[in-house]
C-alpha cells in the first residue's frame, strides 16, 4: 500500500509518497495522485516533509531519507549521479553521462531527469544544459531556478 501527504512549502504544495519502507514519489500537482495511494501522513512522510521544509528554509544542505525511485537500469544509474553532485553544484546532461561511463548518451541523460520521480531529494534540478542554461524541469523552470538559488 502506497501511502502520500500534501504540505504547503515555500514553492507550492508538495505531495509526498511512500511504499512503506522508502520515499517513491515527490508530486506537484494534485490531479497526479496515482489512484492505489491513500493520503495519510505516516512517520516516514512527516519526516521527509520536515527535511524538506528545512532544506527549502535553508536549514539543511542534504537528505537522510530511504529513497525507492522504480525506472530502468539506465534511469536508476542516472538518478544515482544526481544523488552524487553536491548541494549548490550543477553539472551539464553530458557531465552526468560521462560520470555513468556512457559519454555518448547526454540526450538519455535528459531524459532520465524528466522521469526523475522523487524531485528534489534526488537533484535532478542540478543538471543544465551545455552552455550552463536552465532547461526542463518536471515542476516547472522557475522553481528550479529557485531551487538553484536556494542553494548557493
Amino acid at each position: 500500500m502506497r501511502s502520500i501527504f500534501f504540505y504547503q512549502t515555500a514553492i507550492g504544495k508538495i505531495g509526498i509518497m511512500e511504499n512503506g519502507k522508502a520515499i517513491t514519489n515527490v508530486i506537484f500537482r494534485e490531479d497526479n495522485v496515482p489512484k492505489d495511494a491513500i493520503v495519510k501522513e505516516t512517520s516516514l512522510i512527516k519526516e521527509a516533509g520536515q527535511q524538506l521544509n528545512d532544506y527549502l528554509a535553508s536549514k539543511r544542505r542534504s537528505f537522510s531519507l530511504p529513497l525507492a525511485p522504480e525506472g530502468t537500469e539506465f534511469q536508476q544509474k542516472v538518478w544515482k549521479a544526481l544523488q552524487d553532485i553536491p548541494c549548490g553544484e550543477i553539472r551539464s546532461y553530458g557531465e552526468v553521462a560521462k560520470r555513468i561511463g556512457q559519454p555518448k548518451a547526454a540526450r538519455a541523460v535528459g531524459m532520465a531527469n524528466n522521469k526523475n520521480p522523487i524531485l528534489i531529494f534526488i537533484p535532478c534540478h542540478r543538471v543544465v544544459g551545455a552552455n550552463g542554461k536552465l532547461v526542463g524541469y518536471a515542476a516547472g523552470l522557475d522553481v528550479k531556478e529557485h531551487l538553484l538559488k536556494l542553494e548557493r
